[in-house]
């Protein structure tokens, strides 16, 4: 048994009664979860940011200013909510995002449930980046993202990588295809909230049977790519997503083997691919020996997103 303050842990519930401010709860919240063993992977990477973010976001608080908020006083209400949530963080493993019902990509606030995976992504990153910003200056991958006019996400989930999408690329109609139709309906939600429902279109299937025979300017996509090993032993956080998200055969890259065999036949001449797969490059590159992947490093990540030109892509 975990214990804190030198005695046996108890109930988040009754024990966040005693506390006064946010400051108290922030350092009651941390002391918890890292006593727990909790596993971050859902937007956090450390007890404390986990912490803040869940008691901001339950607070509807700026999620980047906790200072600012740090020694009001909670209300008796407030206090039984978050008491509430740090527990069935702790006793469910549930993922922040869950719990509050948002989460943040590249500063976007995005719903999110268990309809699909909690948003994360480098390849957010990476559309704002001078790759594909128009500020590369010879170095960049999209010259002019005007110039963009028709984006595929592919396996979109909650939708939120096509919203980006959206954004980035201001004249491009973005369409959002998922297999999963809960998926789609957080996706939808999703739309609705960020005004973009003449944009994004939603579309239901298995990759590109969803679309027809369209074509587009820009493929994005973050499909399923974990191994039965690793799924074996996934951390209870990541269980309570849907596993069709992210199971994806015993190495992991059934999934982005079909893409690579039928994408360039969806692409547009002078289009590319932009694809997430984890961290078995290795693996990926010795399958497709005569295939130039072009790996884009982010803040947190190396070699797990690669870049492909429509006349690089094998078939």
């Amino acid at each position: 048994m975990h214990t804190i303050a030198g005695g046996a842990a108890g109930d988040p519930r009754a024990e966040v009664s005693e506390l006064v401010t946010l400051r108290d709860l922030l350092r009651y919240a941390v002391s918890r979860f890292s006593a727990a063993d909790l596993y971050y992977g859902h937007g956090s990477s450390t007890p404390i940011d986990e912490a803040a973010f869940l008691i901001l976001e339950t607070l509807h608080l700026p999620i980047d200013d906790f200072n600012a908020f740090a020694d009001a006083r909670l209300t008796a209400r407030e206090k039984a909510l978050l008491g509430e949530r740090i527990a069935l963080r702790i006793e469910k493993r549930l993922p922040a995002a869950y719990l509050t019902g948002r989460s943040y990509l590249a500063g976007v606030p995005f719903r999110s449930d268990a309809r699909a995976l909690a948003p994360r992504s480098f390849i957010a990153e990476l559309l704002r980046s001078p790759l594909f910003d128009g500020s590369g200056e010879g170095m960049s991958l999209v010259e002019n993202p005007d110039e963009v006019t028709s984006v595929l996400d592919l396996c979109t989930g909650g939708g939120s990588l096509a919203i980006l999408a959206a954004y980035a690329f201001p004249n491009a109609d973005v369409d959002a295809a998922d297999l999963s139709s809960d998926a789609l309906s957080l996706a939808a939600e999703n739309v609705a909230d960020h005004g973009l429902g003449d944009r994004v279109t939603l579309m239901n299937g298995d990759l590109f049977e969803a679309i027809g025979r369209r074509a587009y300017d820009l493929i994005i996509t973050n499909p399923p790519y974990v191994g039965r090993e690793v799924m074996e032993v996934l951390p209870d956080e990541f269980r309570h997503e849907p596993a069709m998200a992210l199971a994806a055969g015993e190495d992991g890259f059934d999934i982005v083997r079909r893409i690579l065999a039928d994408a360039r036949e969806h692409l547009n001449p002078g289009g590319g691919l932009l694809c997430e797969i984890g961290t078995d490059r290795e693996l990926l590159e010795a399958e497709y020996p005569d295939t130039p992947f072009l790996w884009l490093d982010t803040e947190g990540s190396e070699s797990e997103v690669f870049w492909l030109e429509r006349d690089q892509l094998p078939g």
